[in-house]
Order: structure tokens, then sequence, then C-alpha cells
């Protein structure tokens, strides 16, 4: 039966989410029951592409990722994958009405990782609308159910939102992604003169995009403001300790919230969200 296999698949996008991500999956669990699949779909398919590019270093990840590139294009033509991650997805991209320019801009990104090391002001751009901004327009499309004027009123606070977070993930993972994997993402910065001046131009940025963020999420459809501003909240309070850290410190290890943090966090904007009755 295909609603046996549809069920299945994208039981397999929320199992991806679960493992890879308490936070995204705390936030996810607090949304409308109806955003629940479609939006573990759409994590399991970002998350499934990063890891190509992030992980699999013993392998062709050039061939892995070129593809994982045609099987999505191929899923989406087709309708049906027996890939469980793209079947899931290629459901919400035809449900939801998500545009084939997001994802081509997706996977540009993705392909950047292999070959960019460092950024200039427009390839950081480009990575950052590819890798972030247009993840947080696909999970718009999903929130807003076809909805072209809403879409259109928060697709600007969308993009800062997905903007904010993955800054505020770059500067989490400066030592990974410099040692580990050659990258510099922030434009112009040396990791191994990494100032405090330079630090806290990042972080103006970044405050800069959840403040410009934050009213859209207040104007969200109720079903998935709870869920969208608790991840406001975890990537805030991340960023947060992050500000506290030396610059000469986020060079050595990486600053993490911790799971009873993620806890207190989530009752604290259930109790907002139902209480106010926002």
């Amino acid at each position: 039966m295909i609603e046996l296999f549809n069920r299945t698949a994208l039981e397999c996008s929320k199992l991806v989410t679960e493992y890879y991500s308490t936070s995204f999956t705390l936030g996810i669990k607090t949304l409308s029951r109806k955003f629940h699949f479609p939006i573990y779909a759409v994590y399991g398919f970002v998350r499934y592409a990063d890891e190509i590019v992030d992980t699999f270093y013993n392998h062709d990840q050039k061939y892995l990722l070129e593809k994982f590139k045609r099987d999505t294009y191929e899923a989406i033509e087709s309708g049906i994958s027996l890939n469980p991650i793209l079947h899931s997805f290629q459901g919400v991209v035809k449900e939801y009405g998500i545009e084939r320019k997001m994802i081509d801009s997706f996977l540009k990104s993705m392909e950047m990782d292999l070959y960019c090391n460092q950024y200039n002001d427009n390839s950081y751009q480009d990575y950052i609308y590819g890798s972030a901004e247009v993840v947080g327009l696909m999970c718009l499309r999903v929130f807003c159910e076809g909805d072209k004027a809403m879409y259109e009123r928060l697709e600007e606070p969308a993009r800062k939102l997905g903007s904010a977070f993955q800054k505020v993930n770059f500067l989490r993972d400066l030592k990974s992604d410099y040692v580990d994997r050659g990258r510099i993402y922030f434009p112009g910065v040396d990791f191994n003169a990494f100032t405090k001046d330079a630090k806290r131009l990042i972080e103006e940025d970044i405050q800069r995009d959840f403040d410009e963020a934050y009213m859209g999420i207040l104007n969200l459809p109720r079903g998935a403001r709870m869920g969208v501003y608790l991840a406001y909240t975890y990537y805030q309070t991340l960023f947060n300790k992050i500000k506290q850290v030396p610059a000469s410190r986020i060079q050595e290890e990486r600053v993490r919230v911790p799971d009873m943090k993620k806890i207190a966090l989530l009752a604290q904007t259930y109790v907002r969200f139902r209480w106010s009755g926002q």
C-alpha cells in the first residue's frame, strides 16, 4: 500500500531529525501536529546533503553529492524514490509548492563546501542564502499552507532567522570547520589571528539578523509560532553564551547549550505561548 510506504518514509525522516538534533526535534514537537512530518522531511533532506560534504571524507564526496542531486530531481519528477528521505521530501515539495530554485540554491551551497575554503562578501552571502535562508523559506512554505500574501509578508524575516542560525553555527564551529575541514566562512577572518574586534563585528551582524527575524516569528500562523520561537530562543541562548567567551577560547572549544537547559527553554516557551494566548 502506498500509504504505508509514504508513512514509513516520513518516519525515517523523523528518525534522522531525532538522532541528529535534539533542539530541532523539540522545536518540531511544539508545532501543530499537521506540520510535524513535513518539517521532519525538510530537515532529513538538508541533513543528508550536509552529511555528504561534512562527513564522508573516505568516499568520493563529489560523486555522492551529484548522485544525491540527480536522485532528488528524479524523485520530484517521478513522485517516488526508494530513498525514504528523498521520497518524503518530494512529497512535501509537491504538496506545499516548494520551488525548484530553492532546492537548486541549497544544493549549490552544499557543492561550495567541496571546493571553497575561504569566502569573500559575495560568495559568503550566496552560501548563507543557499545553505540556510532557503531552508527557512521551505519551512515557511509549509507553515503558510498556500497563503501567498502571508508568505510574502514573512519571507524576509524567515531569511533573517535562517541566516542568524547559520552564522551562530559558524561561530560555534569555528575550530572544527578550520581544523577538520579547512574552512573559514567569515570573509576576511584569519583563524590564527581571530581578534576580539573581529568577533564583535560578527556578533553585531548576527544580532541584527535576530532582531529582524523576531517580529516575523510573532506573525507566523498560530500552529507554527511556538515551535519557531523555541528554536529562536535556543539559538539566542547559544549566541549569548558564545558572546561571553573570549575570541581566543572560541578557537579552542565548542560552546553548547546543555540538554537540561533546552528542556527549561521548552517549558518557558510553553508557558509563554499557552498561558498568554499568543
